[in-house]
């Protein structure tokens, strides 16, 4: 259900302000991260859409890419990777800040974001798990190989990222367990960061919201949920309740896309 009004790519590049590319229809995980953290700074934009995974002349041609997220600032440079695109929002709009300005914390921050959205990282590895089987057919739809080169696809790689994502998912359950022995909610500080908008997302590419929360494709609900167990195993209770609680407090809903 798409319920955002989108311009094409040559529309948005006549516009000023703030343009969001994202692929229409669709709640990917690192685009639903960037309107949430938009969101939070009270930022509004005017949505672009990208066809998921299609050759996007246009986009190639505006951002020199052609995935989503992407923000374009008026004349600034696009944003098109994920810390790019961080840096970019806090630039806007300092406060509310998403990073801590505790050197120390804003690298504990912004290295914790890249386990999660980062190459190699948790979103990274479910992606090699999700593709494996069609790319695994003698000659699989040009979409998802395309999605496979753009992951650095190979039957080793795939074969090891079940094993990358469950580390990835006990060291983060790991250190909110000690956040919340110290007393906090949050991953880092006190207060909610980047990292904890990175993970309430990111959690649906294993266990989407129901529904009403998040009215999805039924075949992107079909390819994000599982119940192999050693992928459950990642979203441990602590995790999980985490995600909740995002929602709850930082997150709206139903989402919109």
């Amino acid at each position: 259900m798409t319920e955002m009004d989108y311009l094409t790519v040559e529309e948005a590049i006549k516009q000023a302000g703030l343009r969001l590319v994202l692929t229409e229809g669709m709640p990917g995980p690192w685009s639903e991260v960037a309107k949430a953290m938009l969101a939070y700074k009270g930022l509004d934009f005017i949505p672009v859409a990208q066809d998921g995974g299609g050759p996007n002349e246009a986009l190639q041609q505006w951002t020199g890419q052609t995935s989503a997220p992407v923000l374009v600032c008026d004349n600034l440079a696009p944003a098109c990777h994920w810390l790019d695109l961080l840096m970019l929002i806090e630039r806007i709009r300092p406060e509310p800040a998403l990073l801590p300005q505790e050197p120390s914390s804003r690298a504990l921050a912004i290295g914790l974001c890249a386990l999660i959205a980062g190459a190699q990282g948790f979103g990274w590895q479910r992606r090699l798990i999700m593709i494996a089987p069609t790319m695994r057919m003698e000659e699989p739809p040009e979409m998802i190989s395309r999605l496979a080169d753009k992951y650095g696809y190979s039957h080793e790689a795939a074969s090891g990222a079940e094993q990358e994502l469950l580390a990835i998912s006990s060291y983060l359950d790991s250190v909110l367990a000690q956040r919340q022995t110290a007393g906090g909610d949050y991953f880092v500080g006190n207060t909610v960061t980047a990292v904890d908008f990175y993970w309430a997302n990111f959690v649906g590419m294993i266990k989407p919201l129901p529904p009403g929360d998040n009215p999805m494709p039924v075949h992107m609900r079909q390819a994000y949920e599982t119940a192999e167990p050693k992928i459950l195993a990642c979203l441990s209770p602590r995790l999980e309740n985490h995600r909740d609680m995002m929602y709850q407090r930082h997150i709206a809903l139903p989402l919109t896309f």
